[in-house]
């Protein structure tokens, strides 16, 4: 039933499609009291009170247009998907990385349309992105398939992928991956973001020590009406130095200043502030909210 229903989505034009999603993010809104609570929790720690009043309503639709749009991003044809990528602001950074002669790591925060982003680079030229099972596992073909297709690579979340995403940069190649999901146990550390303890991964930080590496920082954002994805690129606001646990928290704020760029296409809705079994206990004292708009 769900591959019936991730292939009669991805028949439909996008802008049907993410009109669909609105109501589709509608619906769990009004269903589930807990994930509502979280939602609105989680833009006010973000964003402030007066902020997150003005863009809740906004931000349910669009994280209801960010799931619709998976089976069209893992079932369309490749081409199609390039298309619709009708800007691209930053490009001249991937350009000096590779003359530089190393890897490249692309940060994504869950922001926009994030299956897009390692999909238009995969056109251009080899991507390894780091991939965690879903939860249903009748989904896996699927993702899997429309994950690692062309020059566009799979590494799973474990010993081994995390090999391979070594070697994919040793070899001067790109590496794609979204660091603001919980890790599992002892995989990451407490760290601030958006002004409270989160568990965070470590694996960018780490990647990023990769001799010769060059990080980037890339999302794409969701144009009104159906009219495609504007991909943004840019590299570190702030260089990122230090040991592994100082890098981490310098890319949680380079995500935080990302999806301050476009709140409302955050996917608030997620449980980032859980703690994940046999992790410790976090920090009890939060540090200070980051200055909002």
């Amino acid at each position: 039933m769900a591959s019936l229903i991730f292939s009669l989505l991805a028949r439909l034009p996008l802008g049907p499609l993410q009109a669909v999603g609105v109501v589709a993010g509608w619906l769990t809104y009004a269903l589930s009291p807990t994930y509502r609570r979280r939602l609105r929790s989680n833009l006010e720690q973000a964003l402030g009170p007066e902020h997150a009043a003005r863009l809740w309503k906004q931000a349910v639709g669009e994280i209801g247009k960010q799931a619709l749009e998976l089976p069209w991003m893992l079932l369309r044809p490749q081409p199609d998907l390039v298309a619709r990528v009708v800007r691209v602001s930053g490009w001249e950074h991937v350009e000096a990385a590779e003359a530089a002669g190393g890897g490249i790591l692309f940060i994504t925060p869950h922001l926009g349309c994030f299956e897009i982003t390692a999909q238009y680079f995969s056109t251009h030229k080899p991507i390894t992105v780091l991939y965690r099972a879903p939860k249903k596992a009748v989904l896996q073909p699927l993702i899997n398939a429309g994950r690692s297709r062309g020059n566009m690579h799979i590494a799973p979340a474990d010993v081994g992928g995390v090999r391979r995403l070594i070697k994919a940069l040793r070899a001067r190649e790109a590496v794609g991956m979204l660091p603001d999901q919980v890790p599992g146990s002892g995989e990451g550390a407490w760290l601030p973001f958006f002004g409270r303890p989160a568990y965070t991964m470590t694996l960018a930080a780490r990647l990023s020590e990769v001799a010769g590496v060059t990080t980037i920082f890339a999302w794409a954002e969701r144009l009104p009406g159906g009219a495609g994805f504007h991909l943004r690129l840019r590299p570190a606001l702030t260089p990122l130095e230090g040991d592994t646990e100082t890098r981490a928290a310098a890319i949680n704020r380079e995500m935080e200043a990302q999806i301050r760029e476009n709140p409302a296409q955050y996917l608030w809705g997620y449980n980032r502030y859980k703690r994940p079994s046999g992790a410790p206990a976090a920090p009890t004292q939060a540090t200070s909210r980051p200055d909002t708009p």
